[in-house]
């Protein structure tokens, strides 16, 4: 049997297809710590608070915690305003992550037909303007416009 669903054709599972190349000042909406054997992590959804026109566009990333891995989450939770004191206690409270925000710098690469999104660097949130000054943020709506 088949049936027709008006609009299923422009639907997207997630808004992450849309989001282009670049810095975004975002905002943690959740964060949940999974075990893994050989590559645990934290996986976050996070909510974009700028540029404007990308504005409330959600996408997800991981950051490792494996000893190699470890220097990347240290930097993302510095720059994202994270409890220096349980940080020195190597300490991690899921709950107070969510809220924090800062800038991430995100790429998508494609590896054997799969999609993947990568965080690859972070500021503090205080830092979004002049990073975005001049041709950065007109770059970010130039990209989204031609899509």
């Amino acid at each position: 049997m088949k049936r027709y669903i008006s609009g299923l054709a422009q639907a997207s599972a997630s808004p992450v297809e849309g989001l282009p190349n670049g810095l975004f000042l975002v905002r943690i909406e959740r964060a949940q710590y999974r075990w893994h054997a050989q590559k645990p992590y934290y996986a976050f959804i996070f909510s974009v608070l700028e540029p404007e026109p990308l504005a409330g566009n959600r996408f997800t990333g991981r950051l490792y915690c494996t000893p190699k891995a470890l220097w990347k989450l240290n930097w993302f939770l510095r720059d994202f305003g994270y409890d220096s004191e349980l940080l020195e206690r190597n300490e991690i409270d899921d709950k107070n992550l969510v809220g924090l925000a800062g800038v991430v710098k995100i790429s998508h690469a494609v590896l054997n037909g799969t999609s993947l999104l990568s965080l690859d660097a972070f500021a503090t949130a205080s830092h979004w303007e002049e990073l975005t000054a001049g041709s950065n943020s007109s770059r970010l709506s130039d990209t989204r416009a031609a899509s």
